[in-house]
């Protein structure tokens, strides 16, 4: 069954599709027939409507849901920044680092200390979520749950989560996930949510979208099925907590152009009863990915592993590809298999949940670490992986077994933050030595025809009789 063994069992009940129109209530009943905002929602609900998209955006990208809940999200106290010398994700273009070196870090640390909201390091970036417009890469690495009595959101973009370590249960205005590794989950724009980490300290990464969302790749001549299968994506359903006496303060915190602010309110932030719409936060287990590829010869473009897209304003090119390496059968013949050498004009920042990607055998290419090659960064196999692949018998097999690599692309070049260069203290000094500069010229030039003849040589400052050229006469 191509399904995830977690360690750690489900425990709440989900909707299933992606892109789809549900409807929730925990409360039967507390769903309006037909109209969304009636003079008196069922039990003293008020309506609230959730914009992802503005009203007017085309009909099958317009994102909005309408909520049922206890009280209002606008009854709460002024916002007042917070942490205002210390807390920063914004791709500020004046402190990004733009540099073609092709960059690597070792596994970055648990860090037992923080909550969520504080575990957010911005590690690369392009952009302005002013603008929403590019993106933000962070690794996140939290050992405390989130104060019972607080909700945290991002008003700066969607955030795809991809855990690597320990379990997220997350609580949001829609209701509850639990997100486990090999899982990933999406929040969007403005949803509210709290975390805990109900088996301790977690890590992993995130991609913060400020422009447009996140949909499924076009599958083309693939036809209707396979990739990431529209099916296989779970929404929470209505669930919520009826504290609204007025004797518990709680504390909404707000991701603002990449800086952090705080508002207080009495009743809590988790009071929805029943929604209905198409902009709610999803999760998805990797294993459920459907893989194509080459059953003849060649390999085809990585992108044939793209989970999740989101578009530019320029057909087929992405402001940021969620792409994975997964458990696959390779069978193509008189080919190289391996992933080729390469020079894109996308940006590549790939991450390990666990396990080895079959392009770097060197060892450096860890779980919990990552690797960057920007725009026109030629990358490619180690030199280990090159010589075991060219002498390989090409039989059947099987590679990723027990791993899962992904990868961040955009077509926008990232700067990398001075967290991610130098104060993290993970970029490997070697990445090149070990990588690539190992690699041996291999070329040699015949010497012969098979009838014996000589090769003739450019060398001695004549062209090899070629025949008669195109505008000769």
């Amino acid at each position: 069954m191509p399904t995830t063994n977690f360690r750690v069992p489900e425990k709440y009940k989900y909707q299933n599709g992606f892109g789809s129109y549900h409807e929730s209530e925990a409360v039967e009943g507390a769903l309006p027939v037909g109209a969304n905002s009636p003079q008196q929602p069922a039990y003293g609900l008020y309506a609230e409507k959730l914009s992802g998209t503005s009203f007017t955006a085309s009909r099958h990208e317009n994102q909005q849901t309408w909520l049922y809940r206890i009280l209002p999200a606008a009854a709460h106290s002024p916002f007042e920044p917070r942490e205002s010398s210390t807390y920063n994700t914004n791709p500020d273009a004046a402190k990004l680092h733009q540099i073609p070196n092709q960059l690597r870090w070792d596994p970055f640390d648990l860090d037992e200390s923080v909550d969520w909201v504080h575990s957010l390091r911005l590690i690369a970036g392009a952009g302005d979520p002013t603008m929403k417009q590019g993106l933000g890469m962070f690794i996140f690495a939290a050992g405390k749950s989130m104060d019972p009595h607080s909700a945290f959101y991002s008003a700066d973009g969607d955030f795809l989560i991809v855990l690597q370590h320990g379990v997220l249960d997350i609580r949001t205005e829609l209701g509850c996930l639990l997100v486990r590794p090999n899982e990933i989950c999406v929040i969007p724009r403005g949803i509210r949510y709290h975390v805990s980490l109900p088996n301790g300290p977690v890590r992993g990464y995130i991609l913060e979208l400020y422009q447009n969302h996140f949909q499924l790749p076009e599958l083309g001549p693939i036809g209707s099925n396979c990739l990431a299968n529209a099916r296989d994506f779970q929404a929470p359903t209505a669930s919520f907590i009826e504290d609204f006496s007025g004797k518990t303060t709680y504390t909404l915190l707000s991701k603002f152009a990449g800086r952090l602010f705080a508002a207080s309110q009495t009743h809590t932030p988790f009071d929805v009863v029943a929604w209905h719409g198409l902009y709610y936060p999803y999760k998805y287990d990797l294993a459920r990915f459907c893989t194509v590829g080459s059953i003849s010869y060649d390999h085809p473009d990585p992108s044939i592993f793209t989970v999740l897209t989101a578009p530019s304003e320029r057909l087929g090119t992405a402001v940021a590809d969620f792409v994975i390496f997964p458990p696959r059968w390779l069978v193509a013949e008189d080919t190289f298999r391996p992933p080729w050498y390469h020079r894109n004009t996308m940006s590549e920042f790939m991450g390990l949940i666990h396990g080895d990607y079959d392009a770097k055998s060197g060892g450096g290419f860890q779980p919990a670490g990552a690797s960057l090659h920007n725009v026109m960064s030629a990358h490619g196999p180690d030199s280990m992986t090159h010589a075991k692949a060219s002498s390989a018998e090409l039989k059947p097999m099987k590679v990723g077994e027990k791993s899962m690599a992904f990868m961040f692309e955009s077509s926008l070049m990232v700067g990398v933050t001075e967290w991610g260069l130098q104060k993290c203290k993970k970029v490997q000094k070697g990445y090149n030595e070990e990588s690539w500069e190992p690699l041996k010229a291999r070329f040699r030039r015949p010497e012969a025809r098979k009838d014996g003849t000589k090769v003739e040589s450019w060398s001695d400052g004549k062209r090899p009789d070629l025949g008669t050229w195109v505008g000769e006469s």
